[in-house]
């Protein structure tokens, strides 16, 4: 789901980057590591599904296990903020951020036209290439695949088309059902802003109309109210977290990054609500994983509702399933959503790595 990151105050946290490593260095040819001791912080373009697509590596040890990380959005790229969000996970596994195509870096070096197509099968089909090229870059059987948000639809086609790449899928607040998760949502608001007597919300939501919508600004106007309600009822993030690296924070990288999120928006949604969203409905097509699955749920989640996840896990078949309701966590990533995410990569996840 789009997610424009917004800077909220709170105190500086132990989750602060954990390691102090070189400047990063250009992606390099064949195999990145020579013993498992060894540090990586590499980042560049690879060709990836025939355009150059931006990746970052890092990790103190070389002989951790691996995790592609798959952004929300699309467009909203989680290489500006990851040392910030994630640092502290390197010390036991290797972080694979990934501009996705149409976003971020990979945006503004293969800038895209209006009428040039973003489909679900083909960014999925990057994903795999990707996997695939990390195993050999950096010697590896599998890797751990993580998805968040649209990160997550991604992920769930990823982990359907090949298993065999991934010791493990990780989805938090995955997306189910374009008519379900929306639906879900638009009655949840109301009858939220209803309980407190907040009429100009009920107003400016019933004039959308029940989805699905035809007008693309819709999804914008509920994605608001949204925040708003999420805002009372969650933990805020640190504002640190949403400070850009210096070389992400240039005007011609920000630039990038906008331009890349409203692209990857629009065909998101589509003019006529016929976009990539559009075609999501995992309860019909992914009933069968041929991987472990676990699903990181933010309890006060109202864009994508934790029944419907939780419907859905109880629904599927997999080698090993599990769903983590998380409290005081809504949509966008925050500490305790982080904290659990952490706590099952090292309680379930790395174990199947071994």
């Amino acid at each position: 789901m789009p997610e424009l990151h917004h800077v909220l105050p709170a105190l500086l946290i132990s989750l602060l980057p954990a390691l102090c490593m070189a400047e990063a260095t250009p992606i390099s040819p064949g195999l990145a590591c020579k013993s498992e001791k060894q540090a990586i912080n590499e980042e560049g373009f690879v060709d990836i599904g025939g355009i150059p697509q931006w990746i970052t590596i890092k990790g103190k040890h070389c002989g951790n296990p691996v995790i592609l990380v798959l952004h929300g959005g699309p467009g909203n790229t989680m290489s500006p903020y990851a040392s910030a969000i994630y640092g502290a996970w390197e010390k036991d596994y290797t972080l694979v951020q990934w501009d996705q195509r149409g976003a971020g870096k990979t945006y503004g070096k293969n800038k895209p036209t209006e009428e040039t197509s973003l489909t679900v099968a083909q960014m999925a089909e990057d994903g795999v290439a990707l996997a695939t090229y990390l195993t050999q870059h950096l010697d590896k059987k599998k890797i751990i695949l993580t998805g968040s948000s649209w990160g997550s639809i991604l992920g769930v086609q990823m982990s359907l088309s090949k298993p065999e790449l991934f010791y493990a899928y990780v989805g938090t607040s995955q997306i189910i059902s374009y008519k379900e998760n929306q639906t879900a949502s638009y009655n949840k608001v109301i009858a939220l802003a209803q309980a407190v007597g907040d009429q100009e919300t009920v107003a400016k939501v019933r004039a959308l109309g029940p989805p699905p919508w035809s007008n693309p600004r819709n999804f914008g106007i509920l994605r608001k109210v949204i925040r708003k309600y999420e805002a009372q009822r969650t933990d805020p993030a640190p504002a640190t977290w949403w400070a850009p690296e210096p070389a992400y924070a240039t005007p011609a990288a920000q630039a990038d990054y906008e331009g890349g999120e409203d692209y990857s928006f629009l065909k998101f949604v589509g003019y006529k609500g016929d976009g990539m969203f559009s075609k999501v409905d995992f309860a019909s097509t992914a009933s069968r994983f041929a991987l472990p699955v676990f699903f990181v749920q933010g309890a006060e989640d109202l864009l994508t509702m934790p029944e419907i996840t939780r419907q859905y896990v109880d629904s599927i078949t997999a080698p090993q399933k599990e769903y983590i309701l998380v409290p005081r966590v809504g949509h966008d990533p925050n500490l305790p959503f982080i904290e659990a995410q952490l706590k099952l990569l090292n309680e379930r996840v790395r174990p199947l790595s071994n």
